[in-house]
């Protein structure tokens, strides 16, 4: 008989003891441990829900020229503000969509790849980071992810510099968690997130082209394969009205728990040199 998925979960022991201190304060969805990190970068660093609602903004700008993409039509901050609270303070347009499908990457050699129909697209680095946020005086929860050691760790394998990056295909399971991942791989400096999304900067026409597709704000929710599919469409130039002018270094990003792993891959039309 069908279960609904809600109900898997439902079922499950709470905890005790000092760990059970966290569902009784009203912890007890992931809408509501995210909607804390982002309050605590906003304490932190003055960054507001305008700019949160920014990237919204430049996604939906993108995922208007993906014809995959479940939501097309243009949003403004406006629209963001007035969209229904889910976790304060994080909008409706502020979370990802909640859809699946399937979808597949084929990995092989590049000699095998250069013989396949489609263009290859080249592995330059690789790395993941595991840093967890344990409940503990003086944490780092919300202020930084594991972008920080796995991206410039990826980067290092690839020979490459954030500078050199193109495209930048970030999971967005939240708008904050983008702002946050563009910080610690290093676009912009660590509490500027901000301000560099407010910039217009991640948008078509924008310094850096990010999640062209549309993400998981408003084009699909494929886990982590969202991102690294739009990827490969851009590194082979495939992306249509939504190709970024320029595609020699793509970066990846992959973000697990919450905020408690990640994951980044370089990628490239172009063999390692």
């Amino acid at each position: 008989m069908p279960t609904l998925s809600g109900a898997v979960y439902a079922g499950r022991a709470q905890p005790s003891g000092f760990a059970g201190m966290i569902p009784a304060a009203g912890l007890t969805s992931v809408n509501a441990v995210y909607a804390l990190a982002a309050r605590r970068h906003m304490e932190t660093y003055g960054t507001t829900s305008e700019q949160l609602g920014a990237i919204a903004v430049a996604q939906r700008a993108w995922a208007a020229m993906n014809p995959l993409a479940q939501l097309r039509e243009p949003i403004t901050i406006a629209d963001h503000q007035a969209s229904r609270w889910i976790a304060e303070p994080l909008h409706l347009l502020d979370c990802c969509l909640v859809s699946n499908g399937g979808i597949a990457v084929v990995v092989t050699s590049a000699d095998r790849a250069a013989q396949l129909r489609q263009p290859p697209v080249h592995v330059l680095g690789f790395a993941q980071s595991h840093v967890g946020h344990p409940n503990a005086r003086d944490g780092r929860f919300g202020l930084v992810s594991g972008a920080a050691q796995a991206g410039p760790a990826a980067l290092k394998m690839a020979g490459l510099g954030i500078s050199d990056v193109d495209v930048a295909e970030l999971y967005d399971c939240y708008t904050y968690t983008v702002l946050l991942t563009l910080e610690d791989y290093g676009f912009c400096a660590k509490g500027e997130g901000g301000p560099f999304a407010a910039s217009g900067a991640l948008g078509p026409g924008g310094s850096l082209a990010v999640n062209t597709g549309g993400g998981q704000l408003s084009s699909y929710y494929l886990w982590g394969m969202t991102p690294l599919s739009e990827a490969i469409i851009q590194a082979r130039g495939h992306g249509g009205p939504r190709q970024a002018p320029r595609n020699d270094v793509v970066l990846v990003s992959g973000n697990g728990g919450l905020l408690a792993h990640h994951a980044t891959l370089v990628l490239s039309p172009h063999p390692h040199s």
